[in-house]
């Protein structure tokens, strides 16, 4: 995971209970001093507010989730080097037990047999009696088998720290995205009872009703694959870490599209936005990713007549939707694969 990103997400994740619980509105009780029931205009900020927390965190979660592939990666070629190492492990301790049966016929027999019994075998040369006395190919003979179960010990608690470290992320994303989306269906049912409308599905065309979705615009080539897969996808579910069939999130769907045109990208909004080929704003042409807050929490596939495709948030599904107002106010940049 980007190093850069990490500690922010961390303290992110500190106080990610604390802001969910300050950001929800429910509706007043009955009792004395009751807070003054919340406008629509603060309910809407609200859900903007959780919805691009939502957004953050789903990026973060990719990134976890590819933290966690990297780390069991990682664990397998530390257990293939284990594997190799316990051979020489335990051809070296049978020459140590060798060692220690032939100096049962000195005088100190001890000295060699302790390094069978000590729960460290580098301690041997500290626990043992004076060895001087042994050729250096036996000295040797015991050094090596020091070695090698350091060399286990060191591995063995590099495999554990990798894919624990990985495994720990992941279940407190998991908790903070339970949080946020418990929050979102709060604000959502509140802005119900108001007659409003969600300000993020705003300009929703009516394309996104149906499943049968098609593409009508002058885009070709690579372009007009990518958006032609993104409309087949409409009505499809928004799914934390979707990569499809059945579900996306807003950076799979977009890596999902530009693959079906035969076009590799990277995973996350973060490394989306790292191509190369950046496009401003009056520059941006169907098939154009584009993304949006600070924190690149968000992105979508830009499909012309100022409309783009995207995921937009769990409970909600693949649509098209107009960029003017909200989503132009939000926008950062935009890249061309």
């Amino acid at each position: 995971m980007d190093s850069k990103r990490t500690p922010g997400l961390h303290r992110r994740l500190m106080t990610i209970g604390a802001f969910v619980a300050l950001g929800s509105f429910s509706a007043p009780l009955a009792v004395a001093h009751a807070e003054p029931e919340p406008t629509q205009e603060e309910v809407e900020q609200r859900i903007e507010e959780l919805l691009e927390e939502s957004s953050s965190l789903v990026q973060e979660f990719n990134e976890a989730e590819e933290a966690l592939e990297t780390a069991e990666a990682r664990v397998e070629e530390i257990d293939a080097q284990i594997g190799s190492e316990e051979e020489v492990y335990e051809g070296l301790l049978q020459k140590v037990r060798e060692l220690a049966a032939a100096s049962y016929q000195s005088s100190d027999p001890d000295s060699v047999a302790v390094a069978l019994y000590v729960d460290n075998p580098s301690e041997i040369f500290d626990q043992a009696a004076d060895l001087s006395y042994l050729s250096e190919s036996r000295r040797r003979q015991l050094e090596d088998y020091a070695e090698s179960d350091a060399r286990l010990i060191a591995l063995k608690d590099e495999a554990d720290a990798t894919y624990e470290d990985a495994e720990e992320l992941l279940e407190e994303l998991e908790e903070a995205k339970e949080e946020v989306e418990k929050a979102l269906a709060e604000q959502e049912e509140l802005l119900a009872s108001f007659e409003g409308e969600n300000p993020t599905t705003a300009g929703e065309s009516d394309t996104s009703e149906g499943q049968d979705a098609v593409y009508t615009g002058s885009a070709s080539g690579d372009a007009r694959a990518a958006i032609d897969f993104a409309y087949s996808k409409i009505g499809v579910p928004y799914l934390w870490g979707g990569t499809g069939p059945n579900g996306y999130d807003c950076s799979g769907l977009t890596q999902a599209s530009w693959a079906a045109a035969g076009v590799s990208i990277p995973r996350t909004t973060y490394s989306q936005y790292e191509m190369p080929n950046a496009v401003a704003w009056e520059d941006i042409q169907p098939g154009d990713i584009l993304f949006f807050f600070p924190d690149l929490g968000h992105n979508g596939l830009y499909v012309g007549n100022g409309m783009m495709v995207h995921a937009p948030s769990s409970g909600k599904t693949i649509s098209e939707v107009r960029l003017a107002d909200y989503w132009a106010a939000h926008f950062v940049g935009a890249r061309r694969p």
